[in-house]
C-alpha cells in the first residue's frame, strides 16, 4: 500500500509532498533501540528526509541529512535516494528527557541548537557531490529543514513532521508533510496557504485519527483544486552489503590495512544503519589488494 504521495495546485504553482511514515520510523525504533525522544527525533529526521528524496528527479541520487546540535542525542544522521527510501542512526539512542511543560517530548534540547544542519546531494550527473550548511534554528527538525530550503535553495517551504511515541515506546504513527511555493506565487495564495496551515491539527493527531496524506493535501491546498501526481511505497532500506564494505576496506589503503592486520588478522564491521556485521580475514584482503595494485600497474605500463 503507498503510503508517499507528491501533488500539484491545478494552477502548478504549489507543490505538496505527504508522507505517513509509521512503519519507517518503527523499524528505526527497532533497530536503535531509542528511547521516546531519540524516536521522536531520528524519526522527524528520516520523514524529512524521506520527502526530500521523493523529489529528486532520478532515483539513483541521493540526499544525506546530518544534523549536529550539540545535545546529548549526538549527531543524526538520514540518508535517502530519488525513490524516497531512507536509512538513519543517532549517535546516542538511549538518551531520554523530561517532557516539555506542553507534555510534548523535547527534542530541541535532545538535539541541540548550537550547531549545522548540513544537506549533501549527489547528483549522479554532477563529480562532486553539493554541500549545503544552515544553523539550526530550534533543534526540533523540521524548523531547521524548512530554514534549509529558505537560505540555502531560496525555496520557500513548509514543513510539517511528527512521531507519537506511546508508554511502552512503541511507535503509534509518524509522518509529514512538504509544500513548496513555486516561482510567480501571488501574495493572496501565499495568504491562503498560510492560513490553511495553520488551522491544520498536527501531524500526528491527523494520522493517528486515521487520516491519509492524501487527506493532509486537501486540507493544505484547500482552494487549490490539487491533483495527486503520484503516490509510492517508501520504506526504511539499508543498501550495505559484503561487497561494498569489502571495498570501502580496501579503499583505506595498504599501509592502513597491514596496521589493522598486525592488531587482529579477523576484522568485523558493524554497520551503523542496520547493524548487519560482516568478517573479513585482512590477510585475504591484503592479498586481494596487492592484486589489483598489479593489475592497475599492469594496465598502466604494459608489456611491449
Amino acid at each position: 500500500m503507498a503510503n508517499l504521495i507528491r501533488g500539484l495546485s491545478e494552477n502548478g504553482g504549489v507543490v505538496f509532498c505527504g508522507v505517513d511514515s509509521t512503519d519507517i520510523v518503527r523499524k528505526a525504533e527497532k533497530l536503535h533501540t531509542t528511547s521516546a525522544t531519540c524516536s521522536a527525533a531520528l524519526g522527524r529526521l528520516l520523514t524529512g528526509a524521506t520527502l526530500m528524496g521523493s523529489m529528486l528527479k532520478d532515483d539513483r541520487d541521493r540526499i544525506t541529512l546530518r544534523v549536529a546540535g550539540g545535545g546529548p542525542a549526538g549527531v543524526l544522521i538520514a540518508c535517502t535516494d530519488g525513490t524516497g527510501n531512507v536509512k538513519g542512526c543517532i549517535d546516542n539512542p538511549l538518551v531520554e528527557l523530561p517532557a516539555k511543560a506542553n507534555g510534548h517530548l523535547d527534542v530541541g534540547t535532545a538535539v541541540g541548537k548550537d550547531g549545522v544542519l548540513t544537506v549533501i546531494r549527489d547528483n549522479r550527473l554532477q563529480k562532486e557531490p553539493t554541500v549545503g550548511q544552515v544553523p539550526l534554528v530550534s533543534g526540533e527538525i523540521a524548523e531547521d529543514l524548512t530554514s534549509y530550503y529558505a537560505y540555502s535553495e531560496q525555496v520557500p517551504t513548509v514543513m510539517a513532521l511528527g512521531v507519537l511515541v506511546d508508554k511502552d515506546l512503541s511507535i503509534l504513527c509518524a509522518g509529514g508533510f512538504m509544500v513548496q511555493l513555486l516561482p510567480g506565487a501571488t501574495d493572496a495564495e501565499i495568504d491562503q496557504l498560510e492560513k490553511n496551515i495553520n488551522a491544520m491539527p498536527s501531524v500526528t493527531e491527523l494520522l493517528h485519527a486515521g487520516k491519509t496524506p492524501e487527506d493532509m493535501m486537501q486540507m493544505a491546498l484547500a482552494g487549490f483544486a490539487p491533483n495527486v501526481l503520484d503516490e509510492r511505497t517508501v520504506q526504511y532500506q539499508c543498501d550495505c552489503s559484503a561487497e561494498r564494505t569489502k571495498e570501502m576496506l580496501l579503499s583505506l589503503g595498504r599501509a592502513e590495512l597491514v596496521r589493522m592486520r598486525d592488531e587482529d588478522p579477523n576484522c568485523e564491521v558493524v554497520c551503523h544503519f542496520c547493524h548487519s556485521k560482516y568478517q573479513y580475514d585482512l590477510n585475504a584482503l591484503l592479498a586481494e589488494y596487492d592484486a589489483q595494485a598489479a593489475q592497475a600497474a599492469e594496465a598502466e605500463h604494459p608489456i611491449q
